[in-house]
């Protein structure tokens, strides 16, 4: 299984931390997830010893980890770790936001998918 780690904000204003298992269901041979709406996809990497101060996520988007080791953490010190495979939802467009810095000697290789807003 593939972890999903969901950076949200709450109704106190605050970012917080979710994870949870992708969710695969039998697709023929293989498993898969239902498939989602995306607008654009991106490939970025950062140098070892990277980090980003407090900021919220631009808009609604996966982001998947290609390389590199990650730390992040909430305002209300929530923290968490991704690494190669997994992957986040950022959510957090609004509010008290997260900060990350990367922890190993790797570039920060990732893959952003914008998704469109959540309906209302």
């Amino acid at each position: 299984m593939t972890k999903l780690v969901r950076l949200y904000t709450s109704s106190d204003g605050q970012s917080h931390v979710e994870e949870r298992e992708l969710p695969l269901a039998a697709a023929g041979r293989d498993l898969a997830t239902p498939w989602t709406l995306a607008s654009r996809v991106r490939f970025v990497e950062s140098p070892p010893g990277s980090d980003l101060d407090w900021h919220d996520a631009p808009h609604r988007q996966y982001v998947i980890t290609l390389a590199g080791t990650l730390e992040f953490v909430t305002r209300g010190g929530e923290r968490f770790r991704l690494g190669p495979g997994d992957v986040l939802l950022a959510e957090d467009t609004t509010g008290g936001g997260h900060r990350w810095r990367l922890v190993d000697d790797q570039p920060w290789r990732r893959v952003y998918v914008e998704l469109p807003p959540e309906p209302t």
